[in-house]
This record gives C-alpha cells, structure tokens and sequence, in this order.
C-alpha cells in the first residue's frame, strides 16, 4: 500500500518528468544571448542539457552535506535526488556516446 510520503515523491518525480518534457522541447533552452531569436543552435540546447545535469548534481550534493551535518532532511529525499541527478548523468552520457558515434560513422563515409 501506498502511503502519503511515497504518494508525494511519486507526484514531485512526475511533476519534475513533465518539467523535463516542457525543456525538451525547447522553452528554457533557448540561449540567452538574443532572446528575439526563434533559432535554437545545436551548442544552446547541448548547455542547457548539460546544465540542467549539473544542476541535479549540485542539488544532490548539497542535499547529501546537509543530511550529514544533520539538518532535518528525510532520507528518502535525499537518496531520491542522488538518483535523480546519476539517471541525469548516465542519460547525459549516453547521449554522448551516440553523438560520437554517429560523428565518427560521418568522418568514415567514403566520398
């Protein structure tokens, strides 16, 4: 049986899914430069994954060093965002491998 803690971890990690979906689609990756801009270049929306990565990481950090001096943070919350933040980076990274791939299958196309 679900109890209301889990409930509400279960809705806070689906809330968050549905801000990542707003962000793929490009409402907060747009580069800051020229906000008048309707181009999104490929180098905006690469920061602003890796960005919202380093993001998730810090908050993880800071949640897990306040946990440990004791602050009145739940375990679970913490464990959570520790999650959160690997799922982040190993997606991160596994986008990386495909874009690297798929560069070096391009180099090696003859002409």
């Amino acid at each position: 049986m679900v109890d209301q803690v889990h409930m509400a971890n279960i809705n806070s990690m689906l809330d968050q899914i549905r801000q990542y979906e707003v962000r793929a689609k490009g409402a907060d990756l747009l580069p800051a430069t020229d906000p008048a801009s309707t181009k999104v270049g490929f180098s905006g929306l690469v920061k602003g994954a890796f960005d919202a990565v380093n993001e998730q990481q810090q908050k993880a950090k800071s949640m897990s060093v306040a946990y440990e001096q004791g602050e009145d943070i739940p375990l679970t919350d913490v464990v959570l965002q520790m999650q959160k933040a690997s799922v982040a980076f190993e997606a991160t990274l596994q986008i990386r491998n495909k874009v690297i791939k798929a560069y070096e299958d391009i180099r090696n196309m003859p002409v």
